[in-house]
C-alpha cells in the first residue's frame, strides 16, 4: 500500500487451500466494519497475482499450501509487495513454525487452535505495523538470543533447516518425492537430498522410517486442530 493513500478499512487477502477455513475467515472480516476482505486464494501462484492486483494491507497465510509453500511465498510477497504486512494463520506448532515465519517476512503467527477472535487481533495489530507473536514464542526468540540457538530447541524437528521441514511436511501429508519436486521447483536429486538429511538428523534408519514419523506428525497436528475447533 502506497504511504500516499488512506484507507476507511484494512483491506485483507486470505490464502488458504482449505475452503471451510476461508468461510469461516470471510465471514469474521465481513462482519468487521472497519475490515474488508479484497481476495482469497487456495493456492500460492494465484495468491501472489492476487497480492500484487490488490495491493491490501494484511495477507493471511496459511504454511500449508498445495501448490507450494507458505514460507516461499512469504518471502515472494515481501519481495513483490515490501509494504504489505503477513499474518501467518495455520495449523502448525508456532515452536517449529513461527520464527522461520518472522526470518521470511511475516509481521505474525497464529495457530488455528486458537480462537479465531484473535486471529481478527492479530490482524488489526499487524495492520497498524506491530508484531504479533504468543507470549511463549516471544520469550523463546529472546532466549534464544540471549543464551544461544540451541538451548530452547523442544523437539527434534527443528534441526531441520527450513527446506528441510518443507519436505518432511510435504511427504507426512502424502506428497511424492516428484510431487513434492514441482511443487518446489526443484529436482528429484535435490528433494531426495533433503529427505536423507532430515532422516539422517531425526534419527531414523530408513526412509520408511522418516515417513511414519511425517504421517503421525502431520496427523497430530489435524487432530489438534480438529479437536480445539
Amino acid at each position: 500500500m502506497s504511504s500516499e493513500t488512506v484507507r476507511d478499512k484494512t483491506q485483507i487477502v486470505v490464502v488458504d487451500k482449505h475452503p471451510a477455513i476461508r468461510e469461516v475467515l470471510r465471514s469474521r472480516i465481513e462482519g468487521r466494519p472497519e475490515m474488508e476482505l479484497e481476495a482469497e486464494s487456495a493456492n500460492s501462484e494465484d495468491a501472489l497475482a492476487l497480492v500484487e492486483q490488490h495491493d491490501p494491507d494484511v495477507v493471511v497465510v496459511e504454511i500449508s499450501l498445495g501448490d507450494a509453500d507458505g514460507l516461499t511465498l512469504i518471502q515472494e510477497i515481501r519481495s513483490k509487495v515490501p509494504e504489505v504486512r503477513i499474518l501467518v494463520f495455520s495449523k502448525y506448532n508456532e515452536d517449529l513454525y513461527a520464527e522461520r515465519a518472522v526470518e521470511a517476512g511475516a509481521s505474525g503467527y497464529v495457530m488455528k487452535t486458537k480462537p479465531t477472535e484473535e486471529v481478527m487481533r492479530a490482524i488489526e495489530l499487524v495492520s497498524e505495523g506491530q508484531v504479533f507473536l504468543s507470549r511463549h514464542v516471544s520469550s523463546r526468540i529472546l532466549s534464544r538470543l540471549v543464551r544461544g540457538s540451541g538451548d530452547t530447541e523442544t523437539s527434534p524437528l527443528e534441526k531441520l533447516t527450513d527446506r528441510e521441514l518443507t519436505v518432511f511436511r510435504k511427504i507426512g501429508e502424502g506428497h511424492s518425492v516428484r510431487q513434492i519436486a514441482d511443487q518446489l521447483d526443484l529436482n528429484r536429486k535435490t528433494i531426495e537430498t533433503y529427505r536423507r538429511r532430515a532422516k539422517e538428523k531425526l534419527g531414523h534408519e530408513t526412509v520408511e522410517d522418516l515417513l511414519r514419523h511425517a504421517v503421525q506428525w502431520v496427523e497430530q497436528g489435524t487432530r489438534e486442530q480438529t479437536d480445539t475447533g
